[in-house]
């Protein structure tokens, strides 16, 4: 699944480490979602959407589509 995590968390300059404390995830998550690593759960997909204003759909594509 690609996302635009990372683009989103530049414009905002933030650090990996300042979105995980707003997430309360650790550094290591925001990582990995943003290579791609790990898909998040949907309560965290929420979260991540409602933290940047956005719906889900534009943060997350299906690599599928």
């Amino acid at each position: 699944m690609r996302n635009r995590l990372k683009v989103l968390r530049a414009e905002r300059d933030w650090s990996q480490a300042d979105l995980a404390a707003r997430l309360e995830v650790s550094r290591q998550t925001i990582n990995a979602l943003e290579t791609g690593k790990y898909d998040p759960s949907l309560p965290l997909a929420f979260r991540i959407a409602r933290l940047f204003d956005q719906p889900i759909e534009a943060i997350f594509q299906d690599d599928a589509a």
